[in-house]
């Protein structure tokens, strides 16, 4: 018969997992932005920077204030320790799991191989001439690379010419992130980055596929199918196989969540082995919409009975919470969300809307007011304004 874990269970499970509930450090420095980009085995990159760029905010929501330079170091300089691949969408990783996607940097591969409408197919010499700048000028980030071509070094390209070619060689693993400047990716031949023993490491796509579902089951604690699959962008059937084999190993405990089914039944799910079971767990974050808690909608629908959507791509006047919100984690639930926005020229973090959900705790503005206030210290801003929309305004507005 299978272990049953209660649904509140499994959230707490899930959380402690994700490295929430832990005293945190004083001035969490290297040492604890590694490990915990150890645990949770990526951290998404987004672009949009109305708050804060998405791969610093983890960090932050489990760590408190810490110095984002710190962060940057660790993909840069000559021996980084994470780098950056598609793998829940594009992602910083540990360096050493790079290996562990070369089966999908050759599918990658083989699909453009395959088909005679592919823009490589017709490219070869521009791809030829983007391998030949890196390895004469060294690291070199696309703006630099359109500049060369637009002083005719080599055949004329455009710029999106240029960003196309090295990124399907990105892709492809043929170059590699050598870190950022100013949030634009450079590009390296991998050997100007890697050491000689990690290039060599070949990695069996079904070993790599167990490594990972490995990985994801530790970072999720407690999981479906789709959500271990989901972690790094897996197909189901490789990872139904995976988890069959981590199962038979003991490392995977097979057990059933009250709810987690269709209508409401008993749903399959896998603990990890060594996954905390905390009788309590009592968290203040507001989390990025690409925070792992909730990127994948329906398990924070499940987990938290919170339906979240980011509203971004929404037409102003057909958004419900706003514009960039971000859900509002205390205790071992969410409990609201707020859209906020970082006004570097005024100094001012603006909460544009706030809002509870309709078992918010009666101490809630109190607390995320807390959280808004270590949130705007990291940022270095000096005032919180917040606007009288959202059912939680008032009330925060009271507070802060």
């Amino acid at each position: 018969m299978l272990q049953t874990i209660s649904p509140a269970l499994a959230r707490r499970v899930a959380l402690a997992a994700q490295g929430f509930g832990r005293p945190a450090a004083p001035t969490p420095g290297i040492r604890q932005l590694g490990a915990l980009v150890e645990r949770l085995g990526l951290l998404q990159i987004d672009s949009v920077n109305v708050f804060e760029r998405s791969h610093y905010m983890p960090a932050f929501s489990r760590l408190g204030p810490y110095d984002k330079a710190q962060l940057d170091r660790l993909s840069t300089g000559a021996k980084p320790r994470l780098t950056e691949y598609w793998v829940h969408e594009a992602s910083l990783i540990p360096v050493d799991d790079w290996p562990l996607f070369r089966w999908r940097m050759q599918a990658y591969r083989d699909k453009a191989a395959a088909d005679d409408t592919h823009w490589s197919q017709k490219n070869a010499p521009m791809l030829a001439w983007l391998r030949a700048e890196l390895a004469a000028n060294g690291p070199m980030r696309a703006s630099a690379i359109e500049h060369d071509a637009n002083k005719r070094s080599g055949p004329w390209w455009g710029w999106s010419d240029v960003k196309i070619g090295l990124e399907t060689l990105f892709r492809w693993g043929d170059v590699v992130s050598g870190g950022r400047q100013r949030f634009e990716r450079v590009y390296a031949l991998p050997e100007q980055v890697f050491p000689t023993a990690l290039l060599d490491r070949e990695v069996p796509a079904a070993d790599a596929h167990r490594a990972l579902i490995s990985q994801a089951a530790r970072a999720h604690g407690i999981g479906t199918v789709k959500d271990l699959a989901d972690y790094f962008r897996l197909r189901t059937e490789p990872s139904r196989a995976a988890i069959a084999e981590l199962e038979d190993e003991g490392e995977l405990i097979p057990v059933e969540v009250p709810g987690w089914g269709r209508g409401g039944t008993a749903g399959a799910a896998w603990l990890h082995r060594d996954a905390r079971l905390p009788r309590r767990l009592d968290a203040a974050a507001v989390l990025s919409p690409f925070d792992p808690v909730v990127w994948e909608r329906a398990r924070a629908l499940r987990l938290f009975d919170f339906h979240y959507r980011i509203e971004i791509y929404t037409p102003q006047e057909k958004r419900q919470f706003g514009y960039y919100v971000l859900p509002v984690l205390l205790g071992d639930t969410i409990v609201g969300r707020v859209d906020l926005k970082n006004d570097r020229q005024a100094g001012v973090l603006r909460v544009q809307a706030s809002w509870a959900e309709p078992t918010a705790p009666g101490d809630t503005a109190a607390r995320l007011a807390e959280v808004l206030r270590s949130t705007a210290a990291w940022q270095g801003l000096s005032d919180i304004e917040v606007v009288p929309r959202g059912n939680l305004a008032a009330a925060l507005a009271a507070e802060i």
